[in-house]
């Protein structure tokens, strides 16, 4: 379960840079490169001046528009295909009045009358999404303030340079089948209403292992693995997204249009760990699930965690954390299914040494959420298998991450055990993402070490034992 404790153990802080290092440069070389941030101050400005006497900004300052009509803010962008892109206008609005400017895409008009409402305060920055189409190579982005007042301070404008692709044609895809997930009672449910099991894959954390995540390994894991979902482990401290939250953020973006690109449904994962109690990271949280959520609302395969394994702390923090969250994804995707962590390292309090009834007791008040459950077969037997028999019955929940070895992650694998659980999750209907996609040197890991470097991901012939046995078991509910 802990496995910060683990990994910390391995990697010295000079290799946890390298790795970070090299995690920046792994989504751009993927088919879809990860959204691009420019920076306002840089772009061409006509009637306006660059400050930076509001704090909260990104880069070196803000563009703040002279109040009249007609002033403009006009980036220069390279988009990698043509097509439609999405537009992430970073602003502050202090006043109450909407300051709504006109959005020209290479001197075409694009966008009439995007509004920029009021935030509250000029510290207080928001963000307004958009899609336009841009052509391969070189465009100019222009925003002009439409009414007297001008328009509001930009911080900068988020581009994804990638596009989009066609979407998968009919049933050729998990999302294609299912659609918009929902929870109905004690089961997630696709659009139709109808009970829908998940299967799929979670990374290893991305400040370490992200050039396991790739073309290549994604193509094998929606194609060859036959997966339905991809849990992206996103490591809020140990090297994670406290250290940069902006490249972290990015990251995110990049995994989800991939996920997306292959039908396949994407589990964001706020992987707090060290420490335990979420509340920790409140502010934090905030921030990347209101980016998260407005840029990809609109999707039908994103699924919200917001809190990976709580521990060390009572599950009454948690359920005042997952409150206070939720309300955030809700505020910008009202449909969005949200998981919610449960004490004990997501054992509903069993792992340390409670039981469900804490939970069951005092039961988060929200709705279209699931709580999720980890296991590791070789250290969790019949109580925690029972523990999840009876959770099931009172109350959504899904196996965000479960290993057949130990609970560090590596030793022996029981397949014996890890058959009942599998048996169980099937006649429950219970979703499950395994630990983990990477060739990491533990048993754990599904590749063989070195796999990552290349790109050769399907078959059996690159797996460790555990990567045979889940591969076949994603493949079986196919």
């Amino acid at each position: 379960m802990a496995r910060s404790r683990w990994i910390a153990a391995v990697l010295s802080p000079a290799l946890i840079t390298t790795a970070i290092a090299a995690a920046v440069f792994t989504i751009p070389q993927t088919a879809s490169a990860a959204p691009v941030t420019y920076q306002s101050e840089d772009a061409t400005i006509s009637q306006g001046v660059v400050e930076s006497n509001h704090n909260g900004y990104t880069g070196s300052g803000f563009v703040n528009f002279d109040n009249l009509t007609g002033s403009y803010v006009e980036y220069t962008v390279n988009a990698a295909a043509a097509g439609s892109h999405s537009l992430v206008f970073r602003y502050a609005n202090g006043t109450t009045a909407n300051r709504p400017v006109n959005v020209t895409v290479n001197g075409t008009p694009a966008v009439s009358g995007l509004g920029f409402p009021g935030t509250g305060a000029w510290t207080n920055w928001q963000n307004v999404t958009t899609n336009v189409d841009l052509v391969a190579g070189t465009n100019t982005i222009r925003t002009t303030a439409t009414t007297s007042n001008g328009g509001p301070n930009a911080d900068s404008l988020i581009v994804d340079v990638a596009g989009t692709e066609p979407p998968p044609g009919p049933g050729d895809t998990p999302v294609a089948r299912h659609g918009q997930l929902k929870v109905c009672g004690t089961k997630l449910c696709n659009e139709r209403g109808q009970v829908v099991q998940l299967r799929g894959m979670s990374t290893h954390g991305i400040q370490w292992y992200s050039q396991c995540i790739k073309t290549a390994s994604l193509d094998a894991l929606a194609n060859d693995w036959k997966a339905d979902i991809l849990r992206v482990a996103m490591y809020i401290q140990e090297g994670g997204y406290e250290s940069n939250p902006r490249r972290f953020t990015d990251m995110m973006h990049g995994y989800i249009e991939e996920a997306t690109k292959r039908g396949m449904y994407v589990l964001v994962d706020w992987h707090q760990l060290s420490p335990g109690d979420p509340n920790y990271n409140t502010s934090r949280a905030k921030t990347f699930f209101t980016e998260i959520a407005q840029r990809h609302k609109d999707k039908k395969n994103i699924i919200y965690d917001i809190a990976n394994e709580p521990n060390g702390v009572s599950w009454a923090n948690v359920k005042r954390y997952a409150e206070e969250m939720i309300p955030v994804i809700r505020a910008q995707d009202p449909d969005g299914v949200v998981f919610v962590g449960t004490h004990g390292w997501s054992t509903f309090g069993i792992s340390d040494g409670q039981n469900e009834t804490s939970v069951f007791n005092n039961p988060i008040n929200a709705s279209n959420f699931m709580y999720t459950f980890h296991f590791y077969a070789a250290s969790h037997g019949q109580n925690y298998l029972d523990a999840l028999r009876r959770i099931a019955d009172r109350v959504p929940v899904f196996v965000t991450e479960f290993g057949t070895q130990t609970a560090s992650g590596d030793g022996g694998n029981n397949f014996s055990m890890s058959d009942r659980y599998i048996a169980l999750m099937a006649e429950k209907q219970i979703g499950w993402t395994n630990w983990n996609f990477s060739d990491d040197n533990r048993t754990g890991a599904v590749f063989n070490t070195g796999t990552c470097a290349g790109n050769n991901f399907a078959g059996t012939g690159v797996l460790k034992q555990a990567g045979v046995w889940v591969r076949e078991k994603i493949r079986a509910g196919r």
